[in-house]
């Protein structure tokens, strides 16, 4: 779960490059890339998109409208049918909406021969004021997989009227935004993906930006353009050299069972380099 491509709903030929593309989840959207009077639409085309992708549906995702409006039912209504690999909750306010989702994923699971609780949720938690202060609250939430955040809805619910400082990097609230998205997930046990890069014409400072966040503990990003996935596969998956040093700290420790620190090239490992170590094995099934 690399790279997070999102589609507008409304539009099938950007639909069929999204799911073309090498992104590892695309994602449909009937939220901010549809407007209203064409969410009718969207919804639609993309069951008629998700339909007509038998094979590979699983990496085919969509993006619904919010719990605190009208349209979020209509969304599930018109995409559960066919069968999408997993649903994205925007603007999630706590735990609470993600409660509500899976009572609605299970009622349609059921009404369409889709085994309950299959249908996977990545949630979007902070893209309102209120939802920063319950970041750390999914662990054991039903469905969630993955959380990630967001800082334009965020910057509109504060009231702030930009979410940049003068160099371009994020504001303090912003960076804190991140955070507390990286820790929740952490405590939730579920992966944490990095909010998009709205400059999709800069993938050296994409690049730079990914591989930052990855070692920060982030291990996918969202995407807005198909020009940005390779450059953020690239940069989330390990490199030969990290898988063979992970490898080696493994091995060292299996060798002298029962240790907590053992020297090596004039520094010390203790478990917490074991540890970091096994977690990037199992990133790619070597763990």
């Amino acid at each position: 779960m690399r790279s997070w491509l999102f589609a507008p709903g409304d539009s099938e030929k950007k639909m069929a490059k999204a799911a073309d593309s090498a992104a590892d989840i695309v994602l449909f959207d009937l939220e901010d890339a549809v407007a209203t009077e064409n969410k009718p639409l969207a919804r639609t085309l993309v069951h008629a998109m998700l339909a007509s992708r038998e094979e590979g549906r699983e990496r085919l995702w969509v993006r619904v409208n919010p719990l605190d409006g009208p349209y979020t039912l209509a969304d599930l209504a018109a995409v559960m049918p066919a069968r999408p690999g997993g649903i994205m909750l925007p603007k999630a306010s706590g735990r609470g909406d993600v409660e509500l989702l899976d009572h609605y994923l299970s009622a349609l699971e059921v009404a369409y021969g889709i085994d309950q609780g299959s249908t996977p949720v990545i949630v979007l938690v902070t893209e309102t004021a209120q939802s920063m202060f319950h970041t750390g609250d999914y662990k054991g939430a039903p469905r969630v997989v993955a959380m990630s955040w967001g800082s334009e809805d965020l910057a509109d619910s504060i009231g702030a009227s930009t979410n940049r400082n003068p160099d371009g990097s994020y504001g303090f609230t912003y960076e804190l935004a991140r955070s507390l998205c990286l820790l929740g997930a952490a405590s939730a046990g579920v992966t944490a993906i990095e909010t998009i890069e709205a400059d999709f014409r800069n993938l050296d400072g994409l690049r730079i930006r990914a591989e930052k966040v990855r070692r920060d503990g982030y291990r996918g990003m969202l995407a807005i353009h198909p020009a940005q996935v390779d450059v953020i596969n690239a940069a989330f998956t390990p490199s030969a050299e990290e898988l063979a040093h992970a490898q080696m700290i493994v091995d060292l420790f299996a060798a002298n069972p029962g240790v907590g620190t053992i020297g090596h090239e004039g520094g010390m490992l203790d478990r917490p380099h074991l540890s970091r170590a096994q977690q990037l094995l199992r990133q790619v099934g070597q763990g």
